[in-house]
């Protein structure tokens, strides 16, 4: 399956759905165990609940949308949570497990172990546990719609960036005195959500040439969970949301 085209997978997804043996579309949800700037991370509560259920949550609220949902994880603990919920859980080996593997070696891991060959793959991070409720179904109706290879989320960023020259600050985006609502339109990569086809992530890619950003104008969108600082703020905005 390693060395199979990006041409002769779509030609095989053909092939297994017109015999019923095809789930045309899953969530993901990797959760690597290690992770130095926050160890354990993904395990960690968060409005009293582990980080990643979270997104199992969210996953199991769209079950109208895909077939299946998996975990990928080499974290016994995340393995227990996901289990007790009724996930499926793809064991993780250790060479995806440590800080140089990729998240796409861990989605292909998953796609070239489960039985069933796969059409669209939804991607769910645990670090972006806060999302909006019709995110995913709006979302993945473009997807769709627009006949697209991949989508991305992506949140306008209205920061004045920069470089440090010589000790001198170096406008990028903007000139000095201009007003931050005048900046041209530049956009992050928020990590909400990402749909691809499979057959990309078996060529090792997420997102593919015909790509279509999906503009998220939500504070959530600022949740990032890599430091303790960005779960406190996610907890601050959990609590904003619960009332």
């Amino acid at each position: 399956m390693l060395e199979e085209s990006a041409s002769n997978n779509k030609e095989k997804l053909v092939k297994f759905n017109s015999g019923g043996n095809i789930a045309s579309s899953i969530i993901i949800i990797p959760a690597r165990r290690g992770s130095k700037r926050l160890p354990d991370k993904n395990v960690m509560p968060l409005g009293g609940v582990p980080l990643i259920l979270h997104s199992i949550n969210y996953a199991k609220a769209n079950k109208n949308l895909i077939d299946r949902i998996f975990i990928s994880t080499d974290d016994p603990r995340a393995k227990m949570i996901a289990l007790k919920e009724g996930i499926e859980v793809i064991d993780r080996p250790l060479y995806l497990g440590d800080d140089n593997a990729s998240t796409v070696s861990a989605l292909k891991h998953v796609l070239e172990t489960i039985e069933k060959e796969v059409e669209n793959v939804i991607l769910l991070q645990p670090t972006n546990p806060l999302r909006p409720k019709n995110l995913l179904t709006e979302a993945f109706q473009k997807f769709e719609s627009g006949g697209y290879d991949s989508l991305m989320t992506v949140t306008r960023s209205f920061q004045k960036f920069g470089s440090i020259k010589k000790d001198r600050f170096v406008p990028f985006n903007y000139r000095m005195g201009q007003r931050s609502q005048d900046l041209d339109p530049l956009y992050y990569e928020n990590g909400l959500l990402y749909i691809t086809k499979a057959s990309l992530i078996l060529d090792e890619k997420i997102l593919g040439e015909n790509n279509f950003s999906f503009i998220v104008d939500h504070p959530f969108a600022k949740v990032d969970i890599d430091v303790q600082e960005d779960l406190d703020y996610a907890e601050f905005m959990l609590s904003k949301r619960d009332k």
